[in-house]
């Protein structure tokens, strides 16, 4: 894992030269391959950090993710994939950050907050890894818990057919349509002077998020010409 004094490094002109010329290569390809179309773009604030919550499906979430704007977010990407010195400092480079999954990782957690007081959007994934099914699973409590520390909102996504494009287990990726349905901001609710918020917030808060990308990810599916269980 790269060192905590050194990752906001990622915040440099030569990471968002490296992720500029990143999107231009990759997001038009992303785009033209899935047959894109994406619905709610209006809702994405125009200035300001905030979180981007999609849902998770498969490993071309990262990417269509990236497709909603031009302008940069931050993604956290698990540790393993720094394992490669070369693959990390691409990865680095374009802004990512490493993650342990499993763990309390309070200094991905720190790292999550010092980009959004940066200024920048923080791509994360409620879900955790990658799920199966038409479902929104159990949300992991650190993309609430992040936002309400941050004071940003959530900005909730539901991504329609990439688990067709790219399934779990599979080496090749499919030219399957893809449909992405943003939803309005949820703000984070704001602890009153000089005390803290009770733990029901942040669950209410959750619950909250859980419920409209549940809403946004049943829309997004009814755009894509398939419907589950997968053949």
């Amino acid at each position: 894992m790269s060192r905590p004094d050194t990752f906001l490094a990622g915040n440099g002109l030569p990471s968002r030269i490296c992720y500029r010329i990143g999107w231009l290569l990759a997001i038009p390809l992303v785009r033209v391959y899935t047959r894109m179309t994406i619905n709610g773009r209006e809702h994405l604030p125009k200035e300001g950090p905030f979180v981007l919550a999609p849902v998770h499906r498969s490993y071309l979430d990262t990417p269509i993710a990236g497709c909603v704007r031009s302008k940069r977010m931050r993604f956290m990407g698990k540790d393993t994939m720094w394992k490669n010195r070369q693959m990390g400092w691409i990865l680095s480079a374009l802004g990512a950050f490493p993650v342990t999954r499993g763990t309390a990782d309070r200094e991905a957690l720190r790292r999550a907050v010092a980009v959004l007081e940066a200024g920048d959007p923080l791509v994360l994934f409620p879900e955790g890894e990658r799920k199966q099914g038409p479902i929104v699973q159990p949300l992991y409590d650190g993309a609430v818990y992040i936002a309400i520390r941050a004071g940003v909102p959530i900005v909730p996504v539901g991504i329609g057919g990439s688990e067709r494009v790219m399934p779990k287990k599979a080496k090749f990726i499919y030219p399957r349509k893809v449909h992405i349905e943003i939803g309005p901001p949820i703000p984070a609710p704001v602890a009153p002077e000089g005390g803290r918020l009770p733990r029901t917030v942040y669950k209410d808060h959750s619950a909250a998020l859980h419920a409209e990308l549940q809403r946004l990810f049943d829309l997004a599916m009814e755009r894509v010409p398939w419907s589950y269980p997968i053949d």
